[in-house]
């Protein structure tokens, strides 16, 4: 039935927007469009004798934007569970000057030979003023229901005022230099994170916000109030141990890329991300301290020696298949029903599996010994993959089964979805490959889930592009797959 649906409203659209072409449903569902949706997003690599969902893209999710608006790269995606509603995290400056080719000339620069150039808010050359008819950026967080229609928007220096009036640095709020995270906890606060590494300093547009190294996460309402700020801009040189180093004695944190909040405790867990090496813990509330912990739930965590390591393909080389310590980046944290917590180790293309209610206290596990320091198991994402901006394991999410049986990993190198089975973590099949069309992935970043079990993905590069993809058939998954996650398919 949720095929059916999907089918007709992609007839419908194509009826009401090109009636010469189609007179009516019957004609677009005749035309083969239904069969090769479902080929384009049809599982890869699955395992015989298993149980998955399938899945098929949504081409129509979301609706245009309004205001002439584009997205940038997707920076997070998060559906709240409460209403089911899709909240997203968007880079404007991330546009290129075609992309943003709507926005006016704001400002002018000299050059070392003298030559004045007017330019846009983005350092994109406006000699003439605007040189196309559309896009503008849109606000930096957007939500959306089920359907596509979205519902508010705020946030970012694409917000008029945003900045000066609801962000401002004299209330302790910093808005990131490069965005990165978004989750919405129970309570309806919205969190955003970021990544920026400096590189705004040395080329600034009116629309950097100037930080240098981000080090926060910021908390908000839904309707954009601050709340709360953890950490602090300007972050220093890495420190995975320092606890105390943020705004009000909140942990400092550097170049942080995800978040999420344990319901039962209200503790929010913060992988720590590109700059440190751990997930921290602290106090929803207040942002105060309560735990972190690296690989195999090491407190404190050895920065030194993962420093001195090299990249991951160096261990391997040396058949180290255990390093004892998270790569940068630490690039996502999920926590199950059950209490365990699963981390995107994605600099040694593998995730790691915790006890919540034992991880995060000072405990040493050299011999990386399950049941040791609230670590419990771990899976290699394409444990051979090798390039230049490190690793696989970029997302995860879980089906909304009763006992969360499948666990989505999006791989970023490889541009795909693993589906896990979570009860033995193996693999599945896979949803997605590389590509720009629909069903296909560019750059990977962010997979969350709504209610029905339906996927959502965002992508950043050049993909800068929110997907949606219909489950049907099961709902959860079971049986015994490919022991190894990942590698080079049967063609």
């Amino acid at each position: 039935m949720k095929i059916r649906a999907l089918l007709g409203a992609i007839a419908v659209v194509a009826t009401t927007a090109a009636p010469v072409m189609a007179q009516n449903a019957a004609e677009i569902l005749g035309e083969g469009v239904l069969q090769r949706l479902l080929e384009r997003s049809a599982p890869r690599n699955a395992a015989p004798g298993t149980e998955m969902p399938g899945f098929v893209v949504d081409p129509t999710w979301p609706k245009p934007l309004p205001n002439n608006w584009i997205f940038g790269q997707i920076a997070g995606v998060y559906v709240n569970p409460a209403d089911d509603h899709i909240w997203v995290l968007n880079r404007a400056r991330s546009l290129t000057t075609e992309e943003a080719g709507l926005l006016p000339a704001a400002t002018s620069t000299t050059n070392a030979q003298g030559v004045t150039t007017e330019v846009s808010v983005l350092n994109h050359p406006r000699p003439q003023g605007s040189i196309t008819d559309c896009c503008a950026p849109a606000p930096a967080v957007l939500e959306f229901d089920t359907d596509g229609n979205l519902l508010r928007s705020w946030g970012g220096p694409a917000d008029p005022g945003f900045l000066e009036e609801r962000c401002r640095e004299e209330d302790g709020c910093w808005w990131p230099s490069n965005e990165h995270g978004i989750y919405v906890d129970h309570n309806g606060f919205v969190y955003v994170g970021g990544n920026g590494n400096g590189t705004n300093a040395d080329n600034p547009t009116l629309w950097a916000t100037d930080n240098g190294r981000d080090g926060m996460v910021v908390k908000f309402t839904q309707d954009g109030e601050f709340v709360l700020q953890i950490g602090s801009a300007n972050a220093d040189p890495e420190d995975s141990n320092d606890t105390n180093g943020g705004i009000n004695g909140t942990p400092k944190l550097n170049r942080a890329a995800d978040m999420t909040v344990d319901p039962e405790t209200n503790r929010l867990y913060i992988a720590d991300g590109y700059g440190n090496r751990r997930v921290v813990i602290v106090d929803a509330e207040t942002g105060m301290y309560i735990g972190h912990f690296g690989a195999y739930g090491q407190n404190p965590v050895d920065h030194e020696a993962a420093e001195a390591a090299g990249n991951f393909a160096t261990d391997l080389d040396a058949g180290n298949t255990q390093p004892a310590f998270f790569r940068n980046p630490v690039h996502c944290v999920k926590i199950a029903n059950d209490g365990r917590v699963y981390v995107c180790d994605r600099g040694n293309n593998r995730i790691q599996v915790f006890d919540k209610n034992t991880v995060g206290a000072v405990c040493d596990n050299p011999n990386a010994e399950a049941g040791v320091c609230g670590f419990v198991e771990e899976q290699f994402i394409s444990i051979q993959t090798r390039t230049t901006i490190p690793g696989t394991a970029v997302a995860m999410n879980f089906s909304n089964d009763p006992d969360q049986s499948c666990l989505y990993v999006g791989d970023n190198s490889n541009m795909t979805i693993y589906v896990l089975n979570r009860e033995n973590l193996s693999e599945l099949g896979q949803i997605g490959t590389h590509g720009q069309g629909i069903g296909d992935f560019h750059w990977l970043h962010n997979v969350t889930i709504d209610s029905q079990g339906n996927l959502y993905t965002g992508e950043v590069d050049t993909g800068k592009r929110l997907q949606r993809f219909v489950r049907y058939g099961a709902s959860g998954c079971s049986g015994d797959g490919h022991e190894t996650v990942g590698g080079v398919l049967d063609q």
